[in-house]
């Protein structure tokens, strides 16, 4: 992944990414103190280290630490700049309960099921992406300490790259968060929380059957207006994009609860799978078939494709 590292070189495959980072830091500007934590964060460091600091960028790349960032840096009273890429996204945002904001729980309090997301190591991310999305949380950061202009707390700027748009969407504290809500049962960093299932979480095998994987939104639609037969649609995206766009009659069931609901889901019945752009949908269809729901497949293109050939109304982001 050297396209888009901007820290390290070829001479430098197969050291520690800190060792690589501390001699390339110091011949930018040598007048900064850099301190390597080549143990890495920990359940049993994460706390110690962030309180000797005034601001946490998260720049990880598993859901097993990104939690352990937030909640040692809501435990530690620190503001926690996250940034996220996928394929052809990001997301950049600022978590800080101290100040009233909300924490990356708020948002997604759950990590999703093994298995179901894949990482950039098997989907891909666009390289200058990362540049751009790295230089985002590097403003927040400059504005935090700084207090100079307005800090994403409380909102989600999202970027896609193939369009060269960007989306900043509210989001507001969840009071039934499960680490910053108003019954919170997380109430310490315990290391069993911080397992990361989806690495060592084995591959979902295909059902072998005649439904396709994917179909695009004009057979979808052609499926949903069945006379006698209509297929139930699905929606796997998150309370916050529904409030963007939605399709009437889809029922609403965000990724990471999918399993948690899956006795729900009718087996007799052609069943739709739909997303933003169709690589969430796509690993819910492939776990719902593992699990043995043979008549299901992921709209491909999602709802944007959704909202480009079928109902141009809905909003977009």
């Amino acid at each position: 992944n050297l396209q888009r590292q901007l820290l390290h070189n070829t001479a430098s495959v197969g050291q520690a990414k800190v060792d690589s980072a501390v001699p390339r830091l110091q011949a930018i500007n040598p007048h900064i103190r850099i301190v390597p934590y080549p143990e890495g964060v920990t359940p049993a460091n994460a706390a110690a280290i962030f309180s000797t600091y005034d601001v946490v960028l998260d720049g990880t790349d598993n859901f097993a630490t990104r939690y352990l960032n937030n909640d040692a840096a809501f435990f530690t009273g620190r503001p926690l700049v996250y940034g996220s890429v996928f394929k052809f996204e990001g997301q950049v945002s600022v978590f800080d309960s101290a100040h009233g904001g909300p924490c990356y729980r708020c948002l997604f309090p759950e990590a999703p099921e093994a298995g179901s997301v894949p990482g950039c190591g098997e989907a891909g991310v666009l390289g200058a992406l990362c540049g751009i999305i790295g230089s985002m949380q590097a403003l927040e950061v400059i504005k935090l300490l700084t207090g100079a202009g307005a800090p994403l707390r409380g909102r989600l700027a999202t970027y896609n790259a193939l369009t060269c748009t960007q989306a900043t969407l509210t989001l507001p504290k969840d009071p039934h968060c499960p680490l910053c809500g108003t019954h919170p049962r997380i109430t310490a960093i315990v290391p069993a929380n911080y397992t990361d299932a989806r690495a060592c979480a084995e591959p979902i095998s295909m059902t072998d059957n005649t439904t396709p994987l994917e179909v695009s939104v004009d057979e979808a639609k052609q499926l949903l207006d069945h006379a006698t037969a209509p297929a139930l649609l699905v929606d796997v995206r998150e309370q916050f994009e529904l409030a963007i766009c939605r399709i009437t009659g889809a029922t609403h069931l965000p990724m990471r609860q999918v399993p948690e609901h899956l006795s729900e889901l009718p087996r007799d019945r052609r069943i739709l799978v739909m997303c933003h752009h169709g690589r969430r949908s796509l690993n819910v269809t492939e776990f719902l078939r593992a699990q043995g729901l043979t008549a299901v497949s992921s709209v491909s293109g999602g709802i944007e494709a959704w909202a480009e050939r079928i109902d141009p109304t809905l909003a977009r982001y």
